[in-house]
């Protein structure tokens, strides 16, 4: 293989067929639209509804922001190839971007283990739950998972941009991101191998997957204590919406990133990717606002507002 300095990258993108590019322009374009609405929807109401003025709605928020700044930073390129032909990428803009779009995954799994937090003081322990979750630790827990999230992705991203070498320019992938340009480097990545072994599997995805979880299991057994029906179900409404969208969130990660790569999943890969920072953003709001009362009866007021 010939070794080569790199100064930019081709981006390939989600499919070279060119009859398809109409179509998945179209796609991509509606899903961050709707991405950017519904989020934009859900963090106006909780600005200026006082009901929701709670905890439980803070971290939303956050959430609602990470969503769109993590559907900007991963769809923008594919947006932009399409409208200008250009394919290419600085070599710093898609150090960039695998930074960027790294930290905003992992601000979202710690921001839905803090969310966990906030629903296992809620349900079992409701008498001191607003002494516990005051001001003062949801601002902590906040923004814990911004610093940590950034402070975790910085040594992967900065080894990588120290490479050099590459065998090619061209990445088979709709955006920058550490796992297809390892692919194609000629640099020794035996240390950033181990990192991103030891981080991804232990610090994003284990310690996540454990402290977002565990709450569930006294969730759980309280709810079973609760002697009426009615009571049972409305202490599980009460994190339907939260359990559903972790759920669907590691589930799309363990097949990004956990199953093993070979040349004939690199297209299913890059689906799981594109519904993983796309899909996943713009279901968030949907989810949250179908299943929470809470929301809908915020939504109805602000319509009877406006009429």
């Amino acid at each position: 293989m010939n070794e080569t300095v790199i100064e930019y990258f081709i981006i390939k993108g989600i499919s070279d067929v060119p009859e398809l590019q109409v179509t998945i322009f179209v796609v991509v374009l509606l899903i961050y639209l709707i991405t950017l609405g519904g989020n934009m929807v859900i963090l106006i109401l909780i600005f200026m509804d006082s009901h929701l003025h709670s905890p439980m709605y803070f971290f939303l928020a956050n959430l609602s922001v990470v969503d769109m700044a993590s559907t900007t930073t991963s769809l923008h390129k594919i947006l932009l190839s399409f409208i200008t032909g250009d394919k290419t990428v600085p070599f710093l803009g898609c150090m960039t971007q695998s930074f960027m779009s790294g930290s905003f995954t992992v601000h979202e799994l710690f921001i839905l283990t803090a969310m966990s937090y906030d629903r296992y003081v809620a349900i079992c322990k409701p008498l001191n739950y607003h002494l516990v979750m005051n001001h003062r630790t949801c601002a902590l827990l906040a923004s814990s998972c911004w610093i940590l999230g950034f402070l975790f992705v910085s040594p992967l991203v900065g080894i990588l941009s120290s490479f050099s070498c590459y065998t090619s320019i061209e990445i088979n992938h709709f955006l920058c991101d550490i796992v297809p340009l390892l692919n194609i480097t000629c640099s020794n990545t035996s240390i950033l191998n181990m990192l991103f072994f030891i981080e991804g599997l232990f610090l994003f995805t284990i310690a996540p997957f454990l402290f977002t979880f565990a709450p569930y299991i006294f969730i759980i057994v309280t709810i079973l204590k609760i002697r009426t029906s009615n009571g049972r179900r409305k202490a599980f409404y009460t994190c339907s919406s939260h359990l559903t969208v972790v759920i669907l969130l590691y589930t799309l990660l363990i097949s990004q990133y956990l199953v093993p790569s070979s040349s004939s999943n690199v297209d299913s890969k890059k689906l799981y990717a594109l519904f993983n920072m796309a899909a996943v953003p713009l279901l968030n709001p949907v989810i949250y606002s179908l299943k929470n009362k809470d929301v809908k009866a915020a939504l109805k007021r602000r319509f009877r507002q406006k009429l």
